[in-house]
């Protein structure tokens, strides 16, 4: 077991007073055998009055309800979790999963439905060209090989390259420019983990960092395996998840796991920039 700080500042500024409407924050970690929350503090400035919630895929929100007007929005997060997981390779996979392709079980099939359809369904016939360099169909394959392969094989045919405006690029587009963010690289392993029929899912969250080391937060890709469960892989580090990673939220698609959604009203102008810091820390 190891503890983790989680330090996370969202910081919006604008040139003018405007008026917040409901925002929708996701810095809570998800906890489960794997982690557990030890102390929690939530800071937001302009005051505001924080509502709590789960959503479908069981992530807690933070729905937040403002009065005052504000020419700067702070939103300040600092966890403490107990990360329990040390081992990423720690699991077993049934007999009839461990190699591909294999069929899900009938009572785990109706519920990965959702995760095995395409999000980018326009991008099928340039997944399917790309993916014939790393398997072909008729071969028989570990599951476990094949997907820790399409790890390394996103992490090598692109380049990182960090954006801040919000929102994905679309598997082709990630393919031909050659390059994108964390988010860019969960999206494309997601997107090609369902075309070959995997239940996948998008995950937001936090990786730890070098003592010091600010950073933003980042994003993997969870793949169902029969009698492993969801297992985390992150194409951008080549890594399996473990103990350095920390989950925050899973979706289907990645615009329903953003840190901080919501609306402001005010002059078209008001908008200046916003900066964000994430520290991840071994305590």
């Amino acid at each position: 077991m190891k503890r983790l700080q989680i330090t996370h500042v969202t910081d919006y500024f604008y040139h003018s007073p405007v008026q917040f409407g409901p925002h929708r924050i996701l810095v809570r970690p998800r906890e489960g055998h794997d982690v557990h929350i030890e102390s929690s503090r939530l800071e937001i400035q302009p005051h505001a009055d924080v509502r709590w919630l789960r959503d479908t895929y069981g992530n807690s929100i933070a729905v937040l309800t403002f009065t005052d007007s504000a020419d700067h929005l702070s939103i300040f997060s600092d966890v403490v979790v107990a990360h329990y997981d040390a081992n990423p390779l720690d699991f077993l996979i049934e007999p009839e999963a461990a190699a591909y392709p294999f069929q899900y079980a009938m009572d785990e099939a109706p519920e990965l439905i959702p995760y095995r359809l395409a999000s980018y369904p326009r991008d099928g016939a340039i997944m399917r060209d790309w993916l014939t360099m790393l398997y072909k169909p008729g071969q028989l394959i570990q599951t476990f090989e094949l997907l820790t392969s399409l790890n390394n094989f996103v992490n090598q045919s692109l380049r990182y390259q960090p954006r801040h405006e919000p929102g994905v690029q679309r598997p082709a587009e990630t393919l031909a420019l050659g390059t994108g963010s964390c988010r860019d690289y969960a999206v494309l392993f997601m997107e090609a983990a369902r075309h070959w029929g995997f239940g996948a899912r998008f995950v937001t969250g936090y990786i730890q960092m070098e003592a010091g080391q600010h950073g933003a937060t980042h994003a993997w890709t969870e793949i169902y395996i029969p009698g492993a469960g969801w297992r985390g892989f992150d194409p951008t580090n080549n890594k399996l998840v473990g103990a350095e990673h920390v989950s925050v939220a899973v979706a289907r698609d990645p615009e329903k796991a953003s840190p901080v959604s919501g609306k402001w009203k005010g002059p078209a102008s008001a908008f200046s920039h916003m900066q964000v810091s994430v520290q991840v820390s071994q305590i």
